[in-house]
């Protein structure tokens, strides 16, 4: 970096605003000195600045969350349901602006990222349905003259960590809509390099009538974020990040008596039989592979071809990777963005160098990608790996980058059993005409989330979006009927009438 951009970008950070936190409905300056710039990917400027907040900032929003919790709780669920009907309206309203916000901060394609919206939209729209999903069982005559009703009730206090590849879909769509229909509070913990797009649609929350402390959004390192741990106010954690942080946090919450759901990590995998299209089966692999620059759990990094479709498979994929638009973030014809940092840059370039070393065949390098006008911009292009061996790092652990591994076998059988030997069992597909292939992939597949003939197997909210393996820890998963039952205690009530007395 010269002298001259080194300058500029100490002026920038000079000049950044500072992001404030939230707590009991108030947008607070935190006192902490400590603090990451928030760059605009697409051009490498510094744009903001995330404070670290220190333990009594994070203690106080706690409080707020505490203090809120009771008239909340008490509040029926249609009444919250209103709240929700109403920032769905918002969301909306304000799917633009958003967006592009999404897209500055995180470096998403302009689709990717008004998906990342249309996201969190869809499952604010499922908590709006709370007062069916909350309600309980009840059995008559459980005994003679005994009657049973089991009511599902909030937990209390939530704290949510999230990383930094959705910063709407994942706190603001994941977390945050079914924890507070079920009437819990929450303190979030926004991700340090994309936190403002949650911050937007916390201020939207406030627009559609949600109480002061109901949400509060912090931004802190490692070890003021163990408060959100440790704290005896906090009922449970919803974390998703790393494997290495996940398996933390689970232990610890756990330790601490917390309920604690935590995803982690992906090497999704897609087995491709000689029997599938090979144009239609290529453009799914491409879309999956390369969408949201491949910085999400559900990219598809590693397709595993039977050898009979293995070349052309190759061919296909290559031709169509190619010819990706990289660009700007924010400019409508981009098709795939930067990643989000030149240390993930410098990461994802090292594992491309590391799977040459292991002796994969290179046919498509996407370092040294440049975008003219945007030569600050941390970009990497579509990056295609042939024969990569089943041993190799470059194909069994997560790069999160543009980077797609083609594994080869030579049946069904030998496909599945290498997916299967993968410590990390979130997403996998199966491309196939066969019925019984198909059948047989979804009986036997580890994975949480199984595809047919799908590059990106996570379903509507409705249904939870699952993880096995090295992917999850917890018992409930985010999302669907399981995303009610983490975020809720059941009650059993038993009555006995007395016989009326003659």
């Amino acid at each position: 970096m010269s002298k001259k951009t080194t300058g500029q970008q100490q002026k920038n950070e000079k000049t950044a605003g500072v992001c404030r936190y939230y707590a009991g409905g108030v947008w607070l300056n935190s006192h902490s000195e400590k603090r990451v710039n928030i760059s605009d990917p697409s051009t490498g400027r510094v744009i903001a600045q995330t404070p670290h907040c220190t333990e009594e900032e994070i203690e106080n929003a706690i409080a707020a969350a505490k203090a809120a919790y009771p008239a909340w709780r008490d509040k029926p669920a249609a009444e919250r349901a209103r709240v929700l009907f109403r920032l769905r309206d918002l969301l909306d309203q304000n799917l633009e602006p958003l967006a592009k916000l999404s897209a500055l901060e995180s470096g998403k394609a302009w689709a990717d990222a008004v998906a990342d919206i249309e996201k969190a939209k869809e499952a604010t729209e499922i908590a709006c349905s709370i007062p069916q999903l909350l309600m309980g069982e009840s059995l008559m005559e459980t005994f003679p003259g005994i009657d049973t009703v089991l009511y599902r009730e909030s937990v209390g206090v939530f704290s949510g960590i999230v990383p930094f590849n959705f910063p709407a879909m994942i706190p603001m769509g994941w977390i945050t809509p079914l924890c507070i229909a079920c009437g819990n509070t929450i303190v979030l913990k926004a991700a340090s390099l994309t936190p403002q797009t949650s911050m937007a649609i916390a201020r939207l929350y406030a627009s559609a009538g949600l109480p002061p402390g109901v949400l509060n959004i912090v931004t802190c390192a490692k070890e003021e974020a163990d408060l959100l741990l440790s704290h005896p106010d906090i009922g449970g954690i919803s974390f998703v990040g790393s494997t290495r942080v996940g398996r933390s946090v689970y232990t610890r919450g756990c330790a601490a008596g917390k309920r604690v759901q935590a995803l982690c990590e992906a090497k999704n995998h897609a087995l491709v039989l000689r029997d599938a299209p090979v144009e239609a089966t290529a453009q799914a692999i491409v879309e999956a592979a390369f969408g949201s620059n491949g910085q999400r759990c559900m990219a598809l990094p590693v397709v595993v071809a039977e050898e009979g479709i293995a070349d052309r498979l190759a061919a296909a994929i290559v031709e169509r990777a190619q010819n990706i638009k990289v660009g700007p973030a924010y400019d409508k014809k981009t098709e795939m963005g930067p990643v989000i940092s030149q240390k993930h840059k410098d990461f994802v370039e090292g594992r491309i160098a590391t799977g040459v070393e292991e002796g994969a065949r290179l046919l498509l390098d996407g370092r040294g990608c440049q975008v003219p006008g945007y030569e600050g911009g941390f970009y990497i292009g579509p990056t295609v790996f042939d024969h990569v061996g089943p041993e190799m790092r470059v194909g069994n652990f997560e790069i999160f980058g543009p980077v797609l591994c083609v594994k080869r076998v030579r049946d069904f059988d030998e496909g599945l059993d290498l997916m299967n030997r993968n410590p990390f069992a979130k997403g996998a597909s199966i491309f196939t005409a066969k019925g019984h292939y198909a059948r047989e992939f979804q009986r036997r597949s580890d994975a949480g989330m199984v595809g047919v003939n799908m590059g990106i197997p996570a379903p509507l909210g409705i249904f939870p979006f699952s993880g096995h393996k090295e992917s999850f820890f917890g018992d409930l998963h985010c999302l669907g009927k399981d995303g009610i039952r983490f975020f809720t205690d059941v009650k059993s009530v038993t009555t006995h009438w007395f016989p009326e007395e003659k």
